[in-house]
């Protein structure tokens, strides 16, 4: 694919935002990982992420849940302007989507698990909502907007992690139908021990997380230099 110069350079605010996307990425992980140790009763190789809202410590979920949508439409904002594509702009639509799939997560918490369908609370179905609409969008915008971010001469020093990472969302979620498919009925239709079905709910987080990071860090990168050029510059004529 043959690279061109961005013409637009990052802006104070997208430098900001950058920053403001790593910091809620990095709250949302810490409380993640707190989560693990404090509600160590819910096994994570098949308990989901969202059953941590459920009861004691959920209104950490809850955060958690808000400080990843904050990370989210924090970066689509920030790396608009080095998008020079339709599909990375339609990425970054998605993104923005995912967004509002993650805040609806936020305020709706997940039933327990196994819970009938028919028994399903208006918050339950709700959430599922969200999750519908958080983790397609979000999946599919980091593969739109890395695949862009390749043409840029300003991102070849880190497009192929990007590529590499953008591709775990999606595996993750192939791995979560098939576990679905196959296990789930193995088991009467219920989640236990051998339906592992957070296994590859962590790695689909941990995945989106890790591109978000570098691509908040690629912009704070390119802010950097262009203000160095700026300064060398100013020297230079004095």
């Amino acid at each position: 694919m043959e690279t061109i110069k961005i013409s637009k350079q990052v802006s104070e605010l997208s430098n900001v935002l950058a920053y403001v996307s790593l910091t809620s990425i990095a709250v949302f992980l810490l409380l993640l990982v707190l989560l693990h140790f404090l509600k160590a009763d819910l096994t994570p190789t098949w308990h989901m992420v969202s059953e941590y809202a459920i009861g004691h410590y959920g209104w950490m979920m809850q955060l958690a849940f808000g400080c990843l949508a904050l990370s989210c439409v924090s970066i689509a904002i920030a790396v608009w302007p080095q998008v020079v594509s339709t599909g990375g702009r339609i990425g970054m639509l998605l993104m923005a989507i995912a967004a509002i799939g993650l805040t609806i997560a936020a305020f709706n918490n997940t039933d327990v698990v196994n819970t009938p369908k028919a028994e399903m609370s208006p918050h339950g179905k709700m959430h599922g909502l969200g999750f519908m609409i958080g983790v397609p969008s979000l999946t599919i915008a980091v593969v739109l907007i890395s695949v862009s971010l390749r043409a840029s001469q300003s991102w070849s020093w880190v497009w192929q992690p990007l590529l590499w990472l953008a591709q775990l969302p999606w595996i993750s979620i192939i791995a979560m139908v098939a576990i679905m498919l196959f296990l789930l009925p193995k088991n009467d239709g219920r989640f236990g021990t051998s339906v592992f079905i957070g296994l590859p709910n962590r790695l689909w987080v941990l995945g989106c997380c890790a591109w978000i990071i570098i691509v908040a860090s690629g912009i704070n990168k390119l802010k950097n230099e262009q203000d160095g050029k700026i300064v060398s510059s100013s020297s230079g004529k004095g």
